[in-house]
């Protein structure tokens, strides 16, 4: 009885089948050296026949290409699946990097900083990417020395903590989004203004909410609140409902992204208060899900597609993959007005 074969197709078995040498083989699919058309497309052909291409391993252990990029993200599953700022964002990055044969290699690793440097070294390694690209950049962030240290090419999307640290891609007036909120809510008559970030330890936290209590100045005002909370809606919907109990309610609330101020609708909803008849609410980044609720959200939109793009673009072109477009220029954030802001009760 014959022993059935159970082995995988090797690069032995196409260079036995275009008759030539394994050398030959190699150095055409990573096209080296010089060899005849004829020879080269018999090479292909055996590959293509015999559904043939090197692993990633040997690929790495060659030192070429893997034509992948790593993306780490140091956000709790739960959050991430609530929040669909990731989705849009990855959206970007794969429109230009499938179209070039490049693919996204994903590691979701929680908030522990101990687990997001493992993902990183084990990337650089095992040779598993080419580059990476970092998303919410941090006060003190250690993720530039990290991978200088690693040789791993990398492209931040957002305001980087030290400029020139690592390439970054952000719009061209990040602020703009926020002075328009405030003057929205301004002009509606609103004077006591609240806001809701994110947490401390991220760049883009102290530079929105700097951005909003100058803007209040800029009118004679003051902040009525200015909170922190973390992703999740069950603290943001704490904290809302904290400040709207005080002795001094806000009139209006700014929040750091969408989600939180679904979150604070919800708990606003709860405590008897219409939106936005006595509550306006503006959001940020135009996620789809706030055209889906009544009230429509306002928010700042950010172009989180174009973002992604534009760091895959960015990236690309840093690992010198030929015939990659620069990366253009990122709209400024702009206000949306919808149907959760009003004139002040």
């Amino acid at each position: 009885m014959a022993q059935r074969r159970t082995s995988r197709t090797t690069i032995s078995d196409v260079a036995a089948l275009a008759g030539v040498s394994v050398s030959a083989v190699s150095k055409i699919v990573n096209g080296k050296g010089s060899f005849p058309e004829a020879t080269r497309e018999r090479v292909l052909w055996a590959a293509d026949r015999l559904r043939w291409s090197p692993s990633a391993a040997a690929v790495a252990l060659r030192g070429a290409k893997t034509r992948a990029i790593g993306m780490v993200v140091n956000r709790a599953p739960d959050l991430l699946n609530a929040d669909p700022h990731f989705a849009l964002l990855i959206a970007g990055m794969e429109s230009e990097l499938a179209p070039r044969d490049y693919g996204l290699l994903l590691h979701i690793v929680g908030e522990r900083p101990e687990a997001e440097e493992r993902a990183y070294r084990r990337l650089a390694d095992e040779r598993r990417v080419d580059g990476v690209v970092l998303t919410e950049s941090r006060v003190n962030d250690p993720r530039a020395v990290l991978l200088r240290d690693l040789h791993l090419p990398a492209v931040l999307i957002g305001a980087p903590w030290q400029e020139h640290a690592i390439p970054s891609v952000e719009a061209t007036d990040r602020e703009q989004g926020m002075k328009d909120a405030v003057d929205h809510l301004v002009d509606l008559g609103h004077r006591r203004i609240a806001y809701v970030s994110g947490p401390e330890d991220r760049v883009h936290t102290g530079r929105r909410r700097a951005t909003f209590t100058d803007r209040l100045r800029h009118h004679r005002l003051l902040p009525s609140h200015t909170l922190t909370s973390d992703f999740a809606a069950r603290t943001t919907g704490s904290v809302v409902t904290e400040v709207l109990q005080s002795d001094a309610p806000p009139t209006a609330i700014v929040f750091a992204n969408d989600m939180m101020a679904l979150a604070g609708i919800s708990a606003a909803r709860r405590l008897g208060r219409d939106v936005p008849g006595e509550l306006s609410v503006v959001g940020h980044d135009d996620l789809p899900l706030g055209q889906l609720l009544h009230p429509q959200l306002t928010t700042i939109r950010q172009d989180l597609d174009h973002m992604g793009r534009a760091a895959a673009l960015t990236l690309l072109r840093h690992l010198g993959e030929e015939g990659t477009p620069p990366a253009p220029s990122v709209a400024a954030p702009r206000l949306i007005v919808r149907e959760s802001t009003a004139k002040a009760p």
